[in-house]
C-alpha cells in the first residue's frame, strides 16, 4: 500500500524544531566567541594552532620569595586568670552598704563594702578599759618592788617577801600583754567591718545585699573579683614536638605566643611562655604549657577558648613558596617552574619546615623563579605555557585540534 503523505501540522512541527535548533546554535557559537574575544583577544595564545601543535596551558605562577618565616606549634588553649578570689566577711553582722557596681574594675586595697560596725567599737572600748587597768596594777606592782627592796637591805622584810613581790609584778606583766593582745584583736575586728579588695581584677556579680546579716567565711561569700590584667593561658602540646618548646626555654629564649579566636582569623592578643609543667599525661600523650599576656585590652576572658601559635623559631633568609604548588609523586617532591622560553620544566625540591599556606624550600629552588600555582593538572616537562594573572580567569583547556588531510 502506498504511504500516506505527511499532514501539514507535522510539516510545520519539523519546520519549527529545524529553526530553534539553528538559532540555538547561532546563539551559543556567537555568545561564546564573543566572551572569549572580550576577555582574552580575539586570537589567545592559548587557542589550538592550526597546524595541531599542543596549545599553550594557561597557568597562574608565584615567584620564590627569600625572607624570614616564622615556625609556630598550632595547639587549643583555655584563658585562665591568674588569681581569683571569692571576698569573705572575716566578721559576723549587719551589711550597711556596698561601695561597687557589679562588673567594676578595682584595685587592691579599694573599699568595697562595710558592715556595721557599732559592736565591735564597744568591744575595742571594753579591751582599752581593761587594758588600762592591768597597766595601773603593774605600775603599782613595780612601786612596791622597789620600796620591798630597799626595806630589805635595811633587814626590814624577808628575803621570801621580795620574791613574793617579784612574781606579783611578772603575774601583772603577763595580764597586761594578754589585756593588749586583747585591744589589738579588738581593733582588728573593728578594721574587719570593712572590706577591702585583696587584689586588683574585674569584679563579678553581687551575691549579697545592703540589709542583710552575714556571717563570717560563708562559701558563696559577696563578690568575686577575677584577675585579668595579666592573664595566662593554659593550654598542651604533643609529646613529638616538646624538643621545640623544651630546648629555646631552657636556654632562655622568650617563645612569643600568640591567641587568635575560634576562626583564626583575628589574633586576640600577644604573649610569652611562661612555664611548662614537670610531667607527661600518661592518657593523652601531652604536656601542659603556661603563657601570660598583658591582655591591657581585656581581649582575653576568663574560660574562653582560644587557638594558640606558639613561635618555636625562626628561619632565616628562607627561600618561600605556597605549599600548594609543592607536588609529590614516586620521584619525590617537585615543582613546576616556567623558564625564559615560556616552557614549564619539573624542578626537583627538598622541602623544610612549613607553616600555615606557606613552605620552605631547602634545595632546588633559587629567589625569583617563577613556580606554578594553578593549572598543574596537565602540565609535563617541556610544555608551553602561558602566564595569566590574577585578574584574568584561566580558560578550559582545549583539546588538540585535528588536522586536515
Amino acid at each position: 500500500m502506498p504511504a500516506h503523505p505527511p499532514s501539514p501540522r507535522s510539516r510545520w512541527f519539523l519546520y519549527g524544531i529545524t529553526v530553534l535548533l539553528f538559532a540555538a546554535g547561532v546563539w551559543y557559537f556567537s555568545i561564546r566567541k564573543k566572551n572569549t574575544e572580550g576577555r582574552y583577544g580575539p586570537n589567545p595564545a592559548w587557542a589550538v594552532t592550526a597546524d595541531g601543535r599542543s596549545p599553550a596551558m594557561p597557568v597562574k605562577v608565584v615567584k620564590a620569595e627569600r625572607r624570614d618565616l616564622a615556625v609556630h606549634l598550632k595547639a587549643i588553649g583555655t584563658v585562665t586568670p591568674l588569681n581569683t578570689v571569692t571576698v569573705q566577711s572575716r566578721v559576723d553582722g549587719q551589711l550597711l552598704r556596698i561601695a561597687f557596681e557589679e562588673g567594676q574594675w578595682v584595685e587592691m586595697g579599694q573599699l568595697l563594702a562595710e558592715i556595721d560596725p557599732e559592736p565591735y567599737r564597744i568591744r575595742l572600748s571594753q579591751a582599752e578599759g581593761q587594758l588600762g587597768q592591768s597597766e595601773a596594777q603593774l605600775q603599782t606592782a613595780r612601786a612596791d618592788l622597789e620600796r620591798f627592796q630597799q626595806l630589805y637591805e635595811k633587814n626590814l622584810v624577808t628575803s621570801q617577801q621580795i620574791e613574793a613581790q617579784r612574781a606579783l609584778v611578772s603575774q601583772r606583766e603577763g595580764a597586761l600583754a594578754s589585756d593588749q593582745a586583747a585591744a589589738q584583736n579588738a581593733r582588728l575586728q573593728l578594721a574587719y567591718t570593712k572590706i577591702e579588695a585583696p587584689i586588683a581584677g574585674r569584679l563579678g556579680l553581687r551575691r549579697v545585699d545592703v540589709g542583710n546579716l552575714i556571717r563570717a567565711n560563708t562559701a558563696a561569700g559577696l563578690v568575686t573579683i577575677t584577675q585579668t590584667r595579666p592573664i595566662a593561658v593554659m593550654s598542651t602540646v604533643p609529646e613529638v614536638d616538646l624538643p621545640k618548646v623544651l630546648e629555646p626555654l631552657r636556654a632562655g629564649e622568650q617563645l612569643v605566643v600568640e591567641a587568635w579566636d575560634r576562626s583564626e582569623r583575628s589574633l586576640l592578643a600577644t604573649g610569652v611562655l611562661t612555664t611548662v609543667d614537670n610531667q607527661i599525661d600518661l592518657a593523652t600523650g601531652t604536656l601542659k604549657i603556661k603563657a601570660e599576656f598583658p591582655n591591657e585590652n581585656e581581649s582575653l576572658f576568663p574560660n574562653q577558648f582560644v587557638n594558640i601559635r606558639i613561635r618555636v623559631r625562626t628561619l632565616k633568609d628562607a627561600v618561600v613558596i605556597p605549599s600548594a604548588a609543592v607536588q609529590f609523586g614516586s620521584r619525590g617532591t617537585y615543582v613546576f617552574v616556567v623558564n625564559d622560553q615560556s616552557k614549564a620544566t619539573v624542578r626537583d625540591i627538598v622541602l623544610g619546615a612549613a607553616e600555615g599556606l606557606e613552605q620552605a624550600v631547602v634545595s632546588g629552588l633559587a629567589p625569583g623563579d617563577a613556580v606554578v600555582l594553578e593549572g598543574i593538572d596537565r602540565l609535563k616537562e617541556g610544555r608551553n605555557v602561558i602566564v595569566v594573572t590574577d585578574d584574568q580567569q584561566a580558560p578550559p583547556t582545549l583539546p588538540p585540534a585535528k588536522k586536515r588531510k
